[in-house]
């Protein structure tokens, strides 16, 4: 038979998870953080290097990296996600503008929008709405930004047609 806790344990109990699911969360964020930074750089060094070199530099450049990096730190550097980082940097280049509550994953998503305007939009309902990686690439597949700016217009057209509706109608009554 197992013993009985008391209402005082579970308490104390469900303190203690508390902390430690309140810390994970913490070291999660912080190594996410991190490591998208570590591909701004990497994204940063790529470009530099690249800049002022032949485009078949830059394909062996990538190629090389990839190699050696996946051997010392495993997967995660193919010459796609090598691409990615360098897209990121030339994206994003002023590093301190980069948010901490987006992942990487998001990033991902974000380099791939070329419009500018559309791009900050998602970036910033993405923070403030707390959006998942799924949520946002949701929210861009289903063109989320065309639909409200498509509604904001046909507003500022309801409101030219009511501001004429109501001038006729004061020229009317003169």
């Amino acid at each position: 038979m197992a013993k009985r806790t008391t209402p005082a344990e579970n308490t104390v109990y469900n303190n203690i998870r508390t902390v430690l699911v309140t810390a994970r969360q913490k070291v999660y964020s912080a190594v996410n953080s991190a490591m998208v930074e570590a591909y701004w750089e990497i994204g940063r060094q790529i470009m530099e290097a690249q800049e002022n070199q032949r485009a078949e530099y830059g394909t062996g450049l990538i190629k090389y990296l990839s190699e050696r990096l996946t051997k010392e730190f495993g997967k995660g550097f193919t010459v796609t996600n090598l691409k990615y980082m360098r897209q990121f940097y030339s994206v994003f280049p002023i590093g301190h503008t980069l948010c901490d509550q987006l992942s990487w994953s998001h990033y991902r998503l974000l380099i791939r929008i070329e419009n500018e305007p559309r791009r900050e939009f998602y970036l910033k309902e993405c923070v403030e709405c707390n959006w998942s990686v799924r949520q946002l690439e949701r929210q861009i597949t289903s063109f989320f930004y065309e639909r409200l700016l498509a509604t904001r217009q046909e507003g500022k057209e309801s409101v030219k047609h009511q501001k004429s509706s109501h001038r006729k109608e004061a020229d009317g009554r003169k």
